[in-house]
């Protein structure tokens, strides 16, 4: 029979993120950090402003929509402030859910999977950080909440 102090120290074990789980995080930073960069640069073109006409939006904002995924994209990648630009780009895909795609099909030509998907990747690095393969580990002065 076990103890009651070897119960204990097992209730009370902490699983430790292996190498595998931070190699892993960093492919899933890169790989959400580049759809981002690569959508956010596509809004810079001056032939976005005619579908910002089309959904009844300023061609003001144009800029601003194209920045508020390139540059968290950006920092995604690398590491740095990875929970404040998952924060936004999550704000980022609930508005591409619910006001661009309007939420009415999950699958198909006007699904909101992708969204979906991207609002998730972006929720999990908001819970985990960017992990230890990312300049705001290397850094290590990074409080946590920045990171």
């Amino acid at each position: 029979m076990v103890s009651y102090e070897k119960q204990r120290a097992l209730a009370d074990a902490e699983i430790r993120p292996s190498k595998i789980h931070h190699i892993s995080l960093f492919g899933l930073r890169l790989a959400i950090g580049t759809i981002f960069i690569a959508v956010g640069f596509i809004k810079f073109d001056p032939g976005f402003a005619s579908y910002l006409l089309q959904m009844g939006l300023p061609t003001k904002m144009q800029y601003l929509f194209a920045l508020e995924e390139f540059v968290p994209g950006i920092l995604i990648t690398v590491g740095v402030l990875t929970r404040i630009s998952a924060s936004i780009l999550s704000l980022v895909m609930l508005g591409v859910i619910f006001y661009i795609d309007k939420a009415s099909h999950f699958l198909g030509p006007d699904g909101v999977e992708l969204p979906v998907i991207l609002l998730a990747v972006s929720l999990l690095l908001i819970t985990t950080g960017p992990g230890r393969i990312s300049i705001s580990h290397l850094v290590k002065k990074i409080p946590r909440f920045l990171q």
